[in-house]
């Protein structure tokens, strides 16, 4: 069995997603059906080939699938709109002929038909939630409210009931295939054909076909293909589809590029590392989607209301109805006043507040390179308060650099030829310490020495055979175990740790030669990205580093950060994020993704730096920054907080709105005409309101 997945047309919320999954429910060869509403897709296990059966028959359910990756939608080929819109148009004719003394069987009739055309999406819609999910929801209540109104004798407010209510469904629908197609669009970013390179020629194929370790070539203004390291050439790449970062970034051989990255002057030879399918823009689109489904608990919370509320605003209709029979009164009279209090009440604005803001702000955030996994995340985004920083590789670059190189007197060795020794000593260890002294020797153009017997000595060093003489490399605690060291050189290495470096030692058992200072760097703009957190109302900041106490107190001093948790081993980093959840409840742990794991599940939510192209990190984080960009995380939190805020002002209003409209339908006081036109307003002005959360 294989995975499939379709994109399919026509599907924007549940009720659609429920009639695929009841309509393939007994298509052979399928199994682990998943529908996307949000995402207008269909997943499913399937055998054999059995795809194109599958496609016919999504077909024949309405909802037929998508050839091509679509920019925005276009209204006209949107069914429920070209139903309101002929709603709408038979509307307007009724009233043209009642008003023009036409008999009334004919303006019966236009209002009739206005009727059926704008309630035939929700009227069905409702009936299959009644019969098979055994649900009353929404569009039952605007049915029902449709159909008493006809046969109340106003045809006409009940068709202009319809036809209201079907712009709004409509609009909904519309709103979300507008925000589908903004993430979308991000796959057209992606080139359809690659320039692959066989044999010293080129040729153009599909892009679908480059496989791993093909090489292909890319001319300048053309978009990488698919994700791959350079082999030749050098470039700056605009990756801002893929990390958000404003800025080309400088790329040589060596380096990795991620599909949909815009070339700049240079041609550049990349040998592919992804399939197209399984490129850092596609998972990043895929992991969009899913979280998309995923509500946050304010949503999860109007759904559960809705299931209760719905329910029983018909029955309160029902009872205004009956009231006549037990209390006396015009029956008629009550049986409008149901009516009203049913469109009154009905809780359109307010369940569709939420999902449409949250769809919006997680397609916005992916767009600048913010790649949040639910709309749970975004949720508690929004309440942190505090903000815990891994050090190496989140704070700081992650790679050392020999900053101090001391020579101890009396060696009978120039410092040069020390400082080669010890690079030759540490050339085969892949510590970054060892790469920071290889590399400074190298920088320095210092001849390369040739060592035998090089080994590992783990948590402490390396050692090496230099002509006669056995040679180490590390911790001081490794010179303590091997021989007496003298005060002086201890003063050295003192002097160093007290500002902030790390102590690497090179010479002999008992003979210390050279005492070199290795320090990582800050990383560029770390120290505006923490105030800037201060300023978006971050509370607290903190450090954890498993680095001795200096050298953290040094990076954290030079951040900003007057917080700092060092000597921390994984499991102790672990507690200290545990501690900081239990005091404040909503905390961020920022770090790499792969070794700050523990401590990112354990935080409130998790964040992962430079997760472009990092499998483990876009896995194991709930929040995935893809640029090395600590001003993303500022971004993100403001997003989030936005986010909330529009959700507020939404279920505010909606509240508001329900509260006045059922008041005046209880008490009498409210026309069906304008019960209906102040419904759909509000729903309107829902939809609008979350659809600013698209602006970047």
């Amino acid at each position: 069995m294989a995975r499939v997945e379709i994109r399919v047309r026509n599907v924007d919320c549940e009720n659609e997603a429920a009639a695929i999954r009841r309509g393939l429910s007994t298509f052979e060869g399928l199994s682990d059906l998943k529908v996307y509403p949000k995402a207008g897709k269909v997943s499913a296990l399937l055998e054999g080939a059995a795809r194109e059966r599958l496609e016919a028959r999504l077909a024949e359910l309405g909802f037929p699938p998508e050839r091509e990756e679509r920019g925005p939608p276009s209204v006209w080929r949107n069914p429920k709109v070209l139903a309101s819109l002929a709603s709408g148009a038979i509307l307007a004719v009724g009233w043209g002929l009642a008003r023009a003394g036409v008999a009334p069987p004919a303006v019966l009739a236009a209002y009739v038909a206005s009727l059926l055309v704008g309630g035939y999406y929700f009227g069905r819609e409702a009936l299959e939630d009644l019969v098979h999910e055994r649900r009353v929801g929404i569009e039952l209540l605007m049915s029902v409210a449709a159909v008493a109104a006809a046969f109340l004798g106003a045809p006409g407010e009940g068709a202009m009931l319809a036809f209201l209510y079907s712009i709004s469904e409509a609009a909904e629908g519309y709103t979300e295939e507008k925000t589908r197609a903004a993430v979308r669009a991000l796959m057209k970013l992606a080139p359809r054909t690659a320039l692959r390179l066989r044999d010293g020629r080129e040729e153009e194929i599909p892009v679908e076909e480059l496989a791993v370790g093909d090489t292909f070539v890319v001319k300048p203004g053309q978009s990488v293909p698919t994700d791959g390291v350079v082999l030749s050439g050098a470039s700056s790449l605009d990756q801002a589809p893929v990390t958000g970062e404003s800025i080309p970034v400088e790329k040589a051989p060596g380096g990795t590029v991620f599909a949909a990255s815009i070339n700049g002057n240079g041609a550049l030879e990349v040998r592919a590392t992804k399939t197209f399918a399984d490129n850092t823009l596609s998972r990043i689109i895929h992991l969009v989607e899913e979280a998309q489904e995923q509500k946050g608990r304010s949503q999860r919370f109007i759904e559960r209301f809705g299931a209760i509320y719905s329910p029983a605003v018909l029955g309160v209709g029902v009872l205004l109805a009956l009231a006549p029979l037990v209390a006396g009164g015009d029956v008629r009279e009550w049986l409008a006043r149901a009516t009203v209090f049913i469109v009154a009440a009905a809780p359109c604005a307010l369940v569709i507040s939420v999902p449409i803001t949250m769809v919006a702000t997680l397609g916005t955030g992916a767009r600048k390179g913010v790649l949040v996994k639910g709309g749970r995340h975004v949720e508690e985004l929004a309440r942190i308060r505090v903000v815990a920083f891994d050090k190496t590789g989140t704070l700081t670059m992650g790679k050392p650099v020999v900053t101090d190189v001391l020579p101890v007197e009396g060696t009978g060795l120039s410092t040069d030829e020390c400082l080669a020794i010890a690079a030759a000593v540490e050339r085969r260890s892949t510590h970054p310490l060892a790469l920071a002294v290889v590399a400074h020797a190298d920088g320095r153009g210092l001849p390369r020495i040739d060592v035998a017997e090089a080994q590992a000595i783990p948590g402490s060093g390396a050692s090496a055979r230099w002509r006669d003489r056995l040679v180490y490399a590390g911790h001081m605690a490794l010179f303590d175990r091997i021989g007496a060291v003298s005060q002086a050189v201890r003063d050295l290495a003192e002097r160093l740790e007290l500002e902030g470096k790390t102590v690497v030692t090179v010479g002999e058992a008992g003979r210390p030669w050279l005492v070199i200072g290795v320090r990582d760097q800050l990383r560029p703009g770390a120290a505006d990205a923490v105030r800037a957190l201060r300023s978006a109302g971050i509370e607290r900041i903190v450090m954890l580093s498993g680095d001795h106490l200096h050298a953290a107190k040094a990076i954290a001093g030079a951040a900003g950060i007057d917080e700092v948790f060092a000597e921390l081993d994984p499991q102790a980093k672990l507690d200290a994020v545990r501690a900081l959840v239990k005091e404040h409840r909503h905390v961020a742990m920022v770090g790499d993704g792969i070794n700050d794991a523990p401590a990112l599940a354990q935080a409130t939510v998790g964040i992962a730096m430079g997760a472009a192209g990092t499998d483990v990190a876009l896995e194991t984080a709930d929040v995935a920054l893809m640029a090395d960009d600590l001003s993303r995380l500022e971004y993100a939190v403001r997003l989030a907080r936005r986010h909330a805020s529009v959700v507020r002002q939404n279920l505010g209003l909606s509240v508001l709105v329900i509260g006045t409209l059922v008041v005046l339908a209880v008490t009498g006081s409210l026309s069906l005409p304008v019960a209906v036109v102040a419904h759909e307003l509000s729903e309107f002005v829902v939809i609008g309101s979350g659809l600013r959360m698209l602006r970047a």
